[in-house]
């Protein structure tokens, strides 16, 4: 044991440092505070239901009724017992409290990374700085993309993995890349893995091409081989959560429409063109690569009162401290939180390691970084962009396309580290070094330097739509003339905090010149350049993310649940009903962008990324210029929310909901979804039901009679098992309140199945025997189930695999020795 401490010395000391660095950063999470995160908050608000029964039953559903009027459970919160990788997250999360855990892996997935590229230790540690205080790292935990961070932390040893595997380390390899990509997989971030895959394609591509030079193809073929099995080892782990999901995708806007669609958002098969490109990095905006305020940083970039804005505002009687209300950003994108900063001085060194660096890696590393560069770019430069969303498949599934950039974030960081690397092994058999040094120099320095002295060489400080900027101050101000004083003083501000960070990151890059100069001249010994050029880069990322993330960002715990927990006046009084199955419409917000409703009640509008299909063509159609009252109806929405002309919440309650469920007297066939949608659009859904024909077998039409007395009601509620009792003097129809979805929902009436055909477009329908009976809806979808047995199969084959990988590696270190 001593000689293992002995041997592992110094990664357990770069280990506590990272923890320590975690620790630091957000000192108000060990504290007890809480990051106030908009997307978390409302994620919590649609789990709520789930959570609930959890707690009663001690299992969670696999439906839930708060959102949307209803949706898988396992698109908003699942607990995947046989995963592995369940056990692992939870183990972590419960040592080290968020966002601090997330800091720590991303900090240790990099540093196994630059492990396998063999770097030593502290050169390792420099790189997972660099990778994990990358701006956007932060930006995203900032704002509650939790599974996006989580995916981020991952990638770096799926690539470690990878490297192994062709570096003839099969085993081993295999296994770190199979539990990191079902690690991968388990977060369920797919935008972040397919951009993932895309950057490991290349790096296959690239091991193909050598294989092939080097007559090598059974190597490679052995390499690939044993990557394949970890892959599909990694999703048969999550078989229980890409089963269900990969059936439920083809029916949510991110498959196919049911409908001639005229959505901004999505096209006939995947997110629209627009909708896609929406968020796309600006071509110049890439400076904030090397310069973070560049592009006046984001939204949250405030003006104070000493600024040029805040001069005019005061000289005009208007207080000063507006300025903070006017954002200094003034790139492309609809809106942004900050830039993405991947630090002045690992720019320096990445381009110095596109000089220096040998190898096929530094191929690799440059080719995929240009390509996701320029996928980034999206509408400013859809050449690339526009190849890949036509002909490459999945790609039109994802939306900001910027995103992309998560993988120039860490491929920089790892070029920049290997031209240290080259430096401390190499260095002295580099022709012309210090000539190289110089003119990268000159090349990055120069850059930044202009933008310091002569910011307005290269930027405008103008966005494209200026002069619609100006017309709209104007017509707030009344006053044309203090219009565009107002915008010239901005264009000055924003002008000035690119001068000012320019000067910053120059002062940087000519630090890390200096320390890199030093070591080339063999004036610091290597440790100590690495080592200071850790705290220099740490330094700086650290200093750009606490622009965007810092103490202010924290909220007593308490406090925040107070955001959703605490009931209004609004919410109490619609919970005193005495049957609590019904529906609530909340319209003092954005209804369908919002699911602070669902934590309280049953709600047809919510927050979620991917809807059923029919659920969005139903609101586009039925609730986008006004709202269809019978629609309301059908859906049982018994209340809704409103506020009056003073601001005050108001409950009406609606006397015409239908209902749990009822018996119709009359079944219209129609003949397509169009048919279907245009039926509801004025009906009386207690006594009619409109029924695609492709359900026309299922039903025996000589009995589709109104019964002369019938009665049904919901006697049992569990979102995936509901329990009605009813009468009918006949044959008849009923139709349930309830989303349509025929992907694991069964009905039976004492024990035999029958089947559920859909009516009015949503809802689930069945033609139930005449009598007294019960008839009980069954949530049961076997690609769930099954997927559990694989998934327990699949993680016990893990561990085994990683026992070989591990009793392999010590065979092999003891060989050695």
């Amino acid at each position: 044991m001593k000689t293992w401490f002995n041997n592992n010395a110094t990664h357990l000391a770069v280990i506590g440092l990272f923890i320590a660095m975690s620790f630091l950063y957000f000192t108000p999470a060990w504290q007890g505070k809480v990051l106030f995160q908009h997307d978390v908050l409302q994620a919590q608000a649609g789990q709520q239901e789930i959570l609930t029964i959890q707690e009663r039953d001690g299992d969670m559903p696999l439906w839930t009724n708060s959102m949307f009027s209803g949706m898988p459970s396992y698109q908003v919160l699942i607990d995947l017992p046989s995963n592995i990788t369940t056990y692992i997250l939870r183990g972590f999360k419960w040592a080290f409290p968020h966002p601090i855990d997330v800091l720590l892996l991303y900090l240790l997935g990099s540093y196994l990374l630059f492990g396998v590229l063999r770097v030593k230790p502290w050169l390792a540690a420099l790189g997972a700085v660099a990778f994990a205080f990358s701006s956007y790292n932060f930006i995203y935990i900032e704002a509650g993309h939790a599974n996006k961070t989580y995916a981020i932390a991952f990638m770096a040893p799926i690539l470690a993995g990878i490297i192994l595997a062709f570096r003839g380390r099969y085993l081993l390899g295999a296994v770190i890349l199979a539990f990191a990509m079902a690690l991968e997989i388990r977060v369920n971030h797919i935008q972040v893995t397919y951009y993932l895959f895309l950057a490991a394609l290349v790096l296959v591509g690239m091991e193909f091409y050598r294989a092939v030079r080097e007559k090598r193809l059974l190597d490679f073929g052995r390499a690939l081989g044993y990557q394949a099995a970890a892959v599909v080892l990694a999703l048969a782990v999550n078989a229980s959560l890409l089963w269900p999901t990969y059936e439920y995708s083809k029916e949510s806007i991110r498959g196919q429409a049911n409908l001639a669609t005229q959505s901004t958002e999505r096209s006939d098969n995947g997110v629209s063109r627009d909708y896609a490109y929406q968020w796309s990095q600006g071509v110049g905006e890439s400076l904030t690569f090397l310069v973070p305020n560049a592009y006046g940083g984001g939204m949250t970039t405030h003006l104070d009162a000493d600024s040029e804005v805040g001069r005019v505002l005061m000289n005009n009687g208007i207080s000063p401290d507006a300025a903070a209300s006017i954002p200094a950003y003034w790139g492309e994108k609809p809106f942004t939180s900050g830039p993405w900063y991947f630090g002045a001085g690992i720019i320096f060194l990445f381009v110095l390691g596109a000089v220096i660096v040998r190898g096929r890696l530094k191929w690799w590393l440059l080719g995929t970084t240009l390509l996701v560069l320029l996928l980034s770019f999206g509408r400013h430069f859809s050449l690339v962009s526009d190849i890949f969303f036509n002909y490459f498949p999945l790609y039109n599934k994802f939306r900001a396309v910027e995103s992309i950039l998560v993988i120039a974030a860490l491929l920089v960081p790892v070029l920049a580290v290997l031209a240290i690397n080259e430096l401390i092994t190499n260095g002295s058999q580099q022709k012309n070094l210090e000539k190289k040094l110089l003119y990268v120099l000159g090349g990055v320095g120069g850059i930044t330097l202009l933008i310091a002295v002569l910011p307005g060489l290269f930027l405008s400080f103008k966005a494209t739509n200026h002069q619609e900027v100006i017309q709209s101050y104007a017509q707030q101000l009344q006053d044309n003339t203090l219009a565009n004083e107002l915008v010239a003083a901005l264009v000055k501000d924003r002008a000035g905090l690119a001068k000012a960070d320019g000067l910053r990151s120059l002062l940087v890059i000519l630090i890390t010149f200096g320390l890199v100069w030093l070591l080339v001249k063999q004036k610091l010994k290597s440790t100590t350049a690495v080592i200071l050029l850790g705290v220099v880069t740490l330094i700086d990322l650290w200093g750009v993310d606490r622009r965007y993330l810092n103490a202010a960002n924290f909220t007593d715990r308490l406090q925040l649940n107070r955001q959703f927990n605490v009931e209004r006046e609004v919410d109490r009084l619609i919970r005193m009903d005495k049957d609590p199955n019904y529906r609530v419409l909340d319209l003092t917000t954005n209804p369908f962008a919002d699911a602070r409703a669902s934590y309280f009640h049953k709600s047809i509008g919510g927050y979620h990324a991917a809807k059923l299909m029919r659920y969005q063509e139903l609101i586009e159609r039925q609730f986008s210029t006004a709202i269809n009252e019978d629609v309301l109806d059908m859906l049982n929405t018994r209340y809704l929310i409103t506020r009056d002309n003073q601001g005050n919440e108001r409950i009406q309650r609606r006397s015409t909901a239908a209902g749990n469920a009822w018996f119709v007297g009359q079944a219209t066939f129609v003949k397509d979804n169009e048919a279907e949608m245009q039926a509801i659009n004025g009906f009386n859904p207690l006594k009619e039901a409109f029924i695609h024909e492709e359900f026309k077998p299922l039903l025996d039409e000589k009995k589709l009679t109104a019964p002369a007395e019938a009665n049904i009601r919901l006697t049992t509620y569990r979102p995936d098992r509901l329990v009605y009792e009813y009468t009918t003097s006949d044959d008849a129809i009923a139709v349930f309140s309830e989303v349509w979805y025929d992907k694991g929902w069964k009905a039976y009436v004492d024990g035999k199945e029958l089947p559920i055909v859909r009516a009015n477009y949503l809802l689930r329908a069945v033609q139930l025997p005449e009598g007294n009976h019960q008839v009980e809806f069954k949530f049961e979808p076997q690609s769930y189930y099954t997927g559990e047995r694989i998934s327990l199969a699949a993680s016990l084959l893990l561990v085994l695999g990683a026992g070989g990988a591990a009793w392999l590696e010590r065979r092999r270190r003891t060989i050695q020795a």
